[in-house]
């Protein structure tokens, strides 16, 4: 099997190189520090967000137990309506039949 052997690099090339993969990584570094700074941004977003619904969530509990109280409220008034209209009804048709 043949290889291709890469003929040495002189020292001058090789301290290029070392200083370019040594850009590449600060540069990594520096592309990694502002995704973690973006993320940590986010995070906080996210943590203001989910306060907001807890709160959001305790308002709707809230507006839920009031509407049920009103709708027993109104099933009571109901209640009531009819037996007044019962009633009504009984007393038309006794002056209906008094006539």
């Amino acid at each position: 099997m043949l290889t291709s052997v890469r003929p040495m690099m002189n020292p001058m090339e090789l301290d290029r190189k070392v200083r370019q993969l040594d850009n590449d990584v600060q540069s990594i570094y520096e592309m990694l520090a502002d995704i973690s700074a973006t993320q940590r941004r986010q995070g906080n977003r996210l943590d203001e967000h989910s306060a907001i619904l807890n709160e959001h969530t305790v308002t709707l509990n809230e507006h839920t137990v009031t509407l049920n109280e009103h709708s027993a409220i109104l099933n009571e008034h109901s209640a009531i309506l009819n037996d007044h209209t019962s009633k009504l009804d009984r007393i038309i048709s006794l002056l209906e039949d008094g006539r």
